[in-house]
């Protein structure tokens, strides 16, 4: 599941870099949580929640319904 995980996360990553972001997969728990690093840009943007939750988990929730839930870590 991880690497399907990092391989959907290179689909999303041209989006953020667009903007001078980036995102990095961090780890994929026993809780079907998707741990994630948001970097550049993206690290400090105010809209970096919604980005989270209505960008990068509702793509990854469509490709993989049994993850629960995308969480962003420092």
């Amino acid at each position: 599941m991880k690497e399907n995980i990092k391989a959907a996360l290179e689909n999303i990553r041209p989006f953020l870099q667009r903007d001078g972001g980036d995102v990095e997969f961090v780890d994929y728990t026993e809780d079907k949580v998707v741990l994630v690093r948001l970097q550049g840009h993206c690290a400090g943007c105010p809209h970096a929640q919604m980005t989270i939750k209505h960008g990068i988990e509702q793509l990854l929730k469509e490709q993989y319904p049994e993850i629960d839930r995308v969480e962003a870590v420092q």
